[in-house]
């Protein structure tokens, strides 16, 4: 019974009162609400360092999730070496099951199969490895640093909701993009790699293009069919499992 009215506590004050916080005091809530069995998660990304930066600041002990699909640009490697060490973020990697050796062997390029390898694909390097991650960390709540100028699809996202089980905060949801290169000017964090390259996000080789070579943002990630990778929509539907 006095779980239900805490569960229904911390709903009630997500809903209503996150979205007034200034960023310190929206991490500030999350950790105070639910301490160790909170995680983020990161893909080390073009933005990557704004959130791992912010979490390094006010809530450093927090574990921090890294889905190794074996598929990233190596410059996203280096990336992750040179932020972790410079940030100190207890980071905690996870791969999949599967080496990326062994899914070719198995299936061939899933990728390139239809909606069915992508879902197959989708499984086994990022959605079973981050339910893994989830599970053993014992987390109830997961912040994430996805913003709603990022893609068409992120716009109508609240800041808080409900993942399966688990409940999913975005505390920088609502920066601009000015905001976010401004905050990487004051904190002198470092870029991408990729960035020079022309890139405006960093997934796996094989599913991200430099703005260059396609028509508009959206369009950089899986050929513009669409943007999420898997990790930030529900992953109960039957055809995402082998």
């Amino acid at each position: 019974m006095n779980a239900s009215r805490n569960i229904k506590k911390r709903e009630a004050m997500s809903s209503v009162e996150f979205s007034k916080l200034d960023i310190t005091k929206r991490l500030k809530f999350l950790h105070h609400q639910w301490g160790e069995n909170l995680v983020a998660s990161t893909s080390f990304g073009i933005q990557s360092s704004i959130m791992l930066h912010l979490i390094s600041r006010h809530i450093p002990k927090t574990p921090v999730i890294f889905i190794d699909t074996g598929y990233l640009f190596p410059e996203t490697y280096h990336y992750a070496e040179e932020l972790s060490n410079r940030l100190n973020i207890n980071l905690r990697i996870y791969t999949s099951k599967y080496s990326a050796s062994r899914i070719e062997a198995l299936w061939g390029t899933v990728w390139e199969q239809g909606e069915v390898g992508e879902n197959r694909y989708s499984y086994l390097t990022k959605i079973e490895p981050m339910n893994r991650a989830l599970s053993e960390l014992n987390a109830q709540a997961w912040i994430s640093g996805v913003r709603r100028s990022q893609s068409k699809t992120r716009v109508n996202k609240k800041f808080v909701e409900k993942q399966n089980q688990i409940e999913k905060a975005y505390p920088i949801l609502d920066w601009s993009d000015e905001q976010v290169s401004q905050y990487i000017i004051d904190n002198d964090l470092p870029a991408h790699p990729l960035q020079k390259k022309g890139y405006v996000t960093s997934g796996d080789v094989h599913s991200t293009k430099p703005l260059q070579d396609v028509a508009n943002a959206e369009e950089t990630r899986f050929g513009g069919q669409k943007y999420e990778c898997g990790l930030h929509r529900p992953t109960n539907d039957p055809s995402l499992v082998l």
